[in-house]
């Protein structure tokens, strides 16, 4: 177990995650807000349950102004299933389970120690089901727990995680969604200690970007779920009608070589530029004109708020609730039918097209949405606590 030292001062706040330092929207969000709280004087420490994965590690600054832990060194070991007779008579995998239990309740043992060690009114804000897992396990008499889910209840039925958030947050004292639409939906599944908060802008720029380059920008996990291959398809339809105009492409990860050659495929390779991983977003979108995005599914996606906050126009699959209260179709950006490349292109073509409607979008998009900044999205955490506590 790793730690740093934490400030002084204020309300303990712990955030249990699956990984303190994965790359992703959880780990964005949750160092940001681990930040925005520790500047108001709340003594914070940011937990995860195992490292990153190989190659998946985001990069933090050497000294944070908070503690971290990580529990395990390790993964702990998969194991499968013990159901049916097959399962019952496995008395190896049946000793991995049993293995795996004991390694758990060791883990939770420690975030007792450390819960155990908060002042009065402390708060655990578990961000993902998996975690919970742990969290379960602990100790946490005397502590508001809250718990939060960052995808679309539509993804989480869509999965395991349906079940396991109805199992695992069933006694907290809030559970939280991003978006009022996706609170109705859990409220109508049987959960009834339902809330929503919406993620807060990472950066606020004085102005929006020039929106001079020929360039349409697409940032995010090279992964089955962002759908970079319909974005591509969508691409292959906008290409032929501006051939002057490029693709770049943000990110990395395990489906890069299966889109290259989907590029390729569709003789993209003049037009795609794969720019791989960046820490300098804001300077990504400012050398962009137009932000497109084809993901299958979404919470509520900071890549959104990031593109927008520096004022360039989306288009995007209208995929989840979210997006639909990020995006303002037909103000301040373009939202296509989810799966509907042909419609997702025409969007991009038309705002490639017009420099009149790209530029008045994305005025509108500056201003809209800093009704996320994340001063107001800190304040309603913190009236929240306050509510919780009554």
């Amino acid at each position: 177990m790793t730690e740093q030292t934490a400030v002084s001062g204020g309300r303990d706040i712990f955030f249990v995650s699956n990984s303190v330092d994965e790359m992703g929207g959880v780990t964005t969000w949750s160092h940001q807000m681990a930040r925005q709280f520790a500047d108001r004087g709340h003594r914070v420490h940011v937990i995860g349950i195992t490292p990153a994965p190989a190659g998946r590690a985001h990069e933090f600054p050497a000294e944070l102004p908070y503690a971290t832990t990580t529990l395990y060194d390790a993964h702990p070991p998969h194991v499968g299933s013990l159901r049916g007779l097959k399962g019952k008579l496995n008395a190896a995998e049946r000793m991995r389970h049993r293995a795996r239990a004991a390694g758990m309740r060791e883990q939770a043992d420690k975030l007792t120690a450390l819960f155990a060690a908060a002042r009065p009114g402390a708060i655990v804000i578990v961000t993902q089901v998996w975690a919970m897992e742990w969290v379960a396990l602990s100790d946490t008499k005397g502590l508001t727990v809250i718990g939060m889910s960052h995808e679309s209840y539509q993804a989480s039925a869509a999965s395991s995680r349906l079940a396991r958030v109805k199992r695992y947050y069933k006694d907290v004292d809030r559970l939280l969604v991003l978006t009022p639409g996706d609170a109705d939906l859990w409220i109508r599944n049987g959960m009834d200690n339902v809330g929503h908060l919406p993620n807060p802008l990472p950066f606020m720029p004085e102005a929006p970007a020039p929106r001079t380059e020929k360039v349409v920008a697409c940032i995010g996990r090279l992964s089955h779920e962002k759908g970079v291959d319909m974005l591509l398809d969508a691409w292959a339809e906008v290409a032929p009608r501006h051939p002057d105009w490029k693709l770049r492409i943000y990110g990395a990860g395990d489906e890069e070589e299966t889109l290259r050659r989907h590029a390729t495929s569709m003789r993209l390779d003049d037009s795609v530029e794969w720019m791989g991983r960046t820490s300098d977003v804001l300077g990504a979108l400012r050398g962009a004109s137009v932000f497109a995005q084809a993901s299958r599914a979404e919470g509520f996606p900071i890549t959104l708020l990031e593109a927008m906050a520096a004022g360039v126009p989306c288009a995007a699959f209208d995929c989840a609730p979210g997006v639909r209260e990020i995006i303002r179709d037909g103000e301040d950006g373009l939202l296509a039918r989810l799966g509907n490349t042909i419609e997702l292109g025409a969007h991009i073509s038309t705002l490639i097209a017009d420099d009149e409607l790209r530029d008045r979008m994305g005025d509108a998009a500056w201003q809209n949405v800093q009704r996320y900044a994340a001063e107001e999205i800190t304040d309603r955490w913190e009236d929240l606590f306050l509510f919780l506590e009554r």
